[in-house]
């Protein structure tokens, strides 16, 4: 089994170990994003308030709408993200070997080089998955209030109005109500905004990567194992590398959700966005800088506990493969 396939399997499961543990705070998140009331900005909700609204109105359902395709979607995700990653980051590495040995550099990738494998990584994950993303945050936004408004009463032949039920807002129906609105380009809406976030996962593992080559050069310098990096150590490293990434990039998402999201097309026109440059328009003239970092406090949270756990269960599950197929305990991240 090859380097690649395995960090990619590997990479796989740890997202969705992640995802499942933190799912409820992405879909509180994925709500505050699509809050447009510029005045709600000084009465946030916090939280856990937030989450016990949506229990009491929804049910424990409505912090998991959209769960089975986000795991599809996680897994698919971080299986392509990581294996082109380390099919990218190999040939880095060999480059910069062959650079050593012509007495150009150390031997080892530098950060822009890191960045740029990791960039390119994000934009074939993006490119690949955004489907999936658009069904996911269409699902995660669909409240039961929404549900009501489409349970209208039907004039009948007699004194009673009959009452239509709305379709379960299941996976097939979100793709069918996707495909009717803007057809097979609508499964790409956001995409631009979320290439540009490719520069989320680049900032992190430059980060991530930056961190653990200090570690280990601390600890081949002392004596010990270089390799001898423990799980709570790559928590530690994720989580600090996912939160450096997730300020910087934050306003990319709020504005990647606004555009998946189901468009209000036929009520205010200022919460009916045409593409990028519209949406960004409309969120500074209507709602402020402050619209762009909606939420933010919860994707904090939520993207750093699912960043630590992500690395921490990636590098434990490659650690382990390669044990199974070698018989040593190698480390997983160059």
């Amino acid at each position: 089994m090859s380097d690649a396939l395995i960090c990619g399997l590997a990479g796989a499961g740890g997202g969705i170990i992640a995802q499942l543990i933190t799912y409820p705070l992405e879909t509180v998140n994925t709500r505050q994003q699509m809050n447009r009331n510029s005045k709600t900005l000084k009465k946030t909700v916090g939280t856990i308030d937030q989450i016990c609204q949506v229990v009491k109105q929804e049910g424990w359902d409505g912090l998991y709408g959209g769960l089975a395709p986000s795991l599809v979607g996680t897994a698919a995700s971080q299986g392509v993200y990581y294996y082109f990653y380390q099919i990218l980051r190999n040939r880095a590495e060999t480059g910069a070997f062959e650079r050593k040995r012509k007495g150009i550099g150390d031997g080892s990738v530098g950060m822009f080089s890191s960045l740029l494998v990791a960039a390119l990584s994000g934009c074939v994950n993006v490119l690949l998955t955004n489907p999936i993303w658009v069904v996911v945050t269409r699902m995660q936004t669909h409240t039961r209030k929404d549900k009501d408004n489409h349970t209208k009463p039907v004039p009948s032949q007699g004194a009673i109005s009959a009452v239509v039920e709305p379709p379960s807002y299941g996976t097939s129906h979100t793709i069918q109500e996707v495909y009717g609105e803007a057809g097979i380009s609508g499964f790409w809406n956001g995409v631009f905004p979320t290439l540009f976030m490719v520069s989320n996962p680049s900032i992190q593992f430059m980060l991530y990567e930056t961190l653990l080559k200090k570690i280990r050069k601390r600890r081949a310098s002392s004596n010990k194992g270089a390799n001898d990096v423990t799980a709570l150590e790559i928590f530690l490293l994720g989580a600090v590398a996912k939160l450096g990434a997730t300020v910087v990039t934050y306003p990319l998402l709020v504005i990647k959700s606004r555009l998946q999201a189901k468009q209000d097309i036929c009520g205010d026109k200022r919460h009916h966005y045409k593409g990028t440059l519209d949406a960004i328009m409309k969120i500074i003239r209507y709602e402020g800088c402050c619209g762009f970092y909606k939420g933010m406090g919860t994707k904090i949270v939520q993207s750093v506990l699912a960043g630590a756990i992500l690395f921490m269960v990636k590098e434990e599950l490659v650690r382990g493969a390669r044990w199974l197929l070698t018989g040593s305990a190698a480390t997983s991240i160059r």
